[in-house]
């Protein structure tokens, strides 16, 4: 476990494996451990760049009058790479709204990108602008200072988060499926306010990025990196599983990438089916195939 300060703020990074790096990056409001049952799989061939972006994790908050931006989380994953000693070029992994932040990595530093693997990421298609970003960030802390100081992270944090947890997989047989996260970690993570408050920035900038990620797609993607978009298959979606399956589908036509599905999964790929996420890193398009459990349902790629 480690430490690293990154614009004055102390970041937690950890690093796991050898090889060619990957860094994976966690959706709104989710920590490093969310990917634990992804690292062993990728260990053995991979050199595994995980981090907590501010107030998440293990991490220290950001200045109370600092929020999320889009080229503000590109440039802190290139940082990370930085502080984690990294000079090669590096796959990207991203989750849900971090999958934002590893295509504007990918734009951004194409010559530090080997590779761009989007996991059930955010999809916003005609995103619009926010009409008062400052009052909404007002109310946004005001939030968060209302329920921090009325005890909310401590007394319900960690329950929330598994909740949400088990919301976001895929059910199965399982009425409840679990989170596989050990207590007191999720404890450590989830019963703070300074979690509480990066969640709520997090969700309330998600429309400013999704709108600068469309502004930022006027930079191409460099012809010689592999993308690849993995959807998950049982996502319940706010429109039903086929239409977010669609959605993903169109994200992968725009980006000139491979589309995979993972079945059955939820939300939480990576927890659902770890070998799919694990796939997607190590087999990319065109890429040199590893021997990895059976997993997409189905495979389509679409050219740049």
């Amino acid at each position: 476990m480690t430490f690293v300060r990154i614009d004055g703020i102390p970041h937690h990074l950890r690093i796991d494996g050898a090889g060619p790096v990957c860094l994976l990056s966690a959706g709104l409001g989710m920590s490093w451990f969310d990917w634990d049952p992804v690292v062993p799989l990728l260990a053995p061939y991979r050199t595994v760049v995980r981090f907590d972006r501010p107030g998440l994790g293990l991490s220290a908050p950001a200045p109370a009058r600092a929020w999320p931006t889009l080229t503000g989380e590109a440039h802190r994953i290139a940082r990370v790479l930085d502080a984690a000693g990294v000079r090669t070029p590096a796959t990207v992994v991203g989750h849900s709204l971090a999958g934002f932040h590893c295509e504007a990595f990918a734009r951004l530093y194409p010559g530090r990108t080997a590779g761009l693997v989007l996991v059930d990421s955010s999809v916003e298609e005609e995103p619009r602008p926010s009409r008062a970003p400052a009052l909404r960030n007002t109310a946004t802390r005001a939030c968060g200072t209302l329920l921090a100081g009325a005890g909310l992270p401590r007394a319900l944090g960690p329950l929330l988060r598994r909740t949400a947890v088990r919301a976001a997989r895929h059910h199965g047989g399982d009425p409840t499926p679990y989170d596989p996260a050990p207590h007191d970690l999720v404890r450590r993570a989830y019963s703070t306010s300074r979690s509480l408050r990066a969640a709520l920035a997090e969700n309330a900038t998600y429309r400013d990025q999704a709108v600068a990620l469309v502004g930022l797609r006027e930079r191409p993607l460099p012809e010689d990196v592999p993308v690849t978009v993995l959807a998950a298959g049982a996502n319940p979606g706010r429109d039903g599983p086929r239409h977010w399956l669609d959605h993903q589908e169109r994200l992968a036509e725009r980006l000139g990438a491979t589309f995979r599905v993972s079945a059955p999964a939820g939300h939480l790929v990576m927890l659902d089916r770890p070998q799919d996420v694990a796939a997607a890193i190590m087999n990319p398009p065109n890429g040199p195939v590893r021997p990895s459990p059976a997993g997409q349902e189905e495979e389509r790629t679409h050219r740049r």
